[in-house]
């Protein structure tokens, strides 16, 4: 194998390919509350059926997470990335369909969620650690990226076609073009892994070419053994909280808490299409920000501002201040994604990343199937969306603290290493 040297690294490459693919997957999976006011009017389904419809595909979304990771470790990210597609697709034209509560149960509610899980962070974290030995930080970043430009370009998207042409020619619309666009770009640009084009990862050796340090970091770590460290469950509840927040009550809730207070539709949408915007900046600066100046501090931070963010929106009065809003919760709303990510391939090693990014993102889905539940609930019993604002505002706070107690030390080394921690290298960042 070869080091590419005067010319762009092919990972780069995969990783614009994959950057352009999570765009339009993960903008399909947050498009659902952009649909729920339409569908209440057609069928007169109530916000609390359409809540639950919302938070099982979240659940899910998550659930598969670790079967994903599994065999994105095993079979490559490609595969995993071509079927998921597939089934995504099929689910969002499917959704056009529906004529029953529970056709959207298993179309927007279990494909829609195994076809965004099978694009999710599991298999973005596979792709950042096998192409990339250096500035992992930043290609998480740049993946957290696109899944915030997912939101920003799709649901405006879905918006005006819902508003124009009905909310069933959206969704098949809306799922027509993953066959069009993001299946064949999987096809012809994305790689498995460097060797099938003759390279190494992208930073391989630097700094620690030939080092008896690398060798420890390769070994795997299963979730059986990683749960016996309190770093794992740190992440999980950390990252537990950053689903209630972030996917369960904002992205699900935010679209109707605006029309309760007058807000239009559309207003709503510019307000999400601004957190999605600020989302890549804020998650991109953030990759940056963990390759530089760690990890802990920046995501205690992170869920400490969002906690006040949640507050400030109990007192939006106007479009620009919902505006506010959307850009303060949107530099925040993905950028835990890099050093959750990161923390977890320095603690438990690159190996590991597929498999523990699978559960701690599941832990994420069950947070986020709980928010977008406990906002539907909520609404139901009080007519508003106060008190479920407030609880995601405390939990925040809560995640804060915890994100401190985490312990950045590597445990997978190899078994003869254990007895001689100071010989143990940190993966590459």
């Amino acid at each position: 194998m070869t080091v590419s040297r005067g010319k762009l690294h092919y990972g780069w490459i995969v990783l614009g390919a994959v950057v352009l693919i999570m765009i339009t997957a993960s903008g399909l999976r947050a498009v659902f509350g952009v649909f729920i006011k339409p569908m209440e009017a057609e069928f007169g389904w109530d916000r609390a059926s359409l809540s639950g419809a919302a938070a099982l595909s979240l659940l899910l979304v998550g659930a598969v997470g670790p079967m994903v990771g599994w065999l994105a470790d095993r079979w490559g990210p490609r595969r995993v990335m071509i079927l998921a597609l597939a089934v995504l697709g099929i689910g969002t034209m499917l959704s056009s369909r529906v004529t029953s509560l529970w056709h959207i149960y298993v179309t927007a509610g279990v494909l829609m969620a195994v076809g965004a899980g099978g694009m999710g962070m599991a298999t973005a974290a596979t792709i950042a650690a096998r192409w990339f030995e250096s500035r992992r930080g930043l290609v998480l970043g740049l993946l957290g990226g696109g899944m915030s430009a997912g939101q920003l370009v799709v649901i405006p998207l879905a918006v005006w076609l819902t508003v124009n042409h009905g909310w069933r020619n959206s969704y098949l619309w809306l799922g027509a073009s993953l066959f069009l666009t993001a299946i064949p770009l999987a096809l012809w640009l994305v790689k498995d892994d460097p060797a099938q084009k003759g390279l190494v990862a992208y930073g391989a050796g630097r700094g620690h070419a030939g080092g008896a340090g690398a060798a420890p970091s390769e070994r795997h770590v299963g979730v059986a053994e990683a749960m016996q460290y309190p770093a794992f469950w740190l992440l999980a509840a950390t990252f537990f909280v950053c689903g209630y927040t972030s996917n369960g009550l904002v992205l699900t809730h935010l679209v109707p808490h605006a029309a309760e207070h007058g807000f239009t539709e559309m207003h709503a949408a510019q307000a999400l299409g601004i957190m999605g915007a600020m989302n890549i900046l804020g998650t991109v600066l953030s990759g940056w920000i963990c390759d530089r100046f760690g990890r802990k501090g920046p995501l205690a931070f992170y869920y400490g501002v969002r906690g006040l963010s949640l507050l400030f929106l109990l007192s939006v009065w106007n479009v620009p201040s919902l505006h506010i809003f959307a850009a303060v919760f949107g530099l925040n709303y993905i950028s835990t994604v890099p050093p959750t990510t990161t923390l977890t391939a320095n603690i438990f090693g690159r190996y590991s990343v597929g498999t523990l990014s699978g559960w701690i993102f599941f832990s994420h889905q069950a947070g986020a199937a709980l928010g977008a539940a406990v906002g539907g609930w909520i609404f139901s019993a009080t007519g508003g969306y106060t008190w479920a604002f407030v609880s995601a505002a405390l939990l925040a706070f809560l995640a804060s603290g915890l994100a401190l107690a985490i312990k950045e030390e590597p445990v997978a080394r190899a078994p003869s290493a254990r007895a001689a921690p100071s010989g143990v290298a940190l993966p590459a960042r």
